[in-house]
């Protein structure tokens, strides 16, 4: 099991470093082409969302990695998970449903690395 949740975690972090980055250095305009809720937000918001983003991403890896401090890996997780919470109920706030999927299979994601990550302390 150990292994299946390096991989989910690995691929989380990726898509989180990614998405992160991409929200912390572009400016609003050009994010709200590709995220219309980024339309909602100010530019700061937006740039803390991908911070925290990237920060989790890291946290999903490195602590536990180096086993330095590893209930920060858990703790990470548990955040992304309530990112993605408040990020389904703006989505839903706004009308796109659409989305909500992709939301929810990283919420389901980043909490099986937190239920195993917190089990395996």
């Amino acid at each position: 099991m150990n292994i299946v949740v390096w991989i989910v975690s690995g691929m989380l972090a990726a898509a989180y470093l990614f998405a992160g980055t991409n929200k912390a250095t572009r400016p609003k305009d050009k994010l709200v082409d590709s995220l219309p809720w980024a339309e909602d937000f100010r530019p700061e918001t937006i740039k803390f969302i991908g911070i925290m983003e990237i920060l989790g991403a890291i946290g999903l890896i490195l602590p536990w990695l180096t086993g330095i401090a590893p209930v920060l890996t858990p703790l990470a997780a548990t955040g992304l998970v309530i990112l993605q919470l408040l990020a389904i109920t703006v989505h839903l706030r706004r009308g796109e449903a659409r989305v909500v999927p992709m939301n929810t299979i990283l919420m389901l994601a980043a909490l099986f690395v937190a239920i195993f990550r917190f089990l395996a302390l």
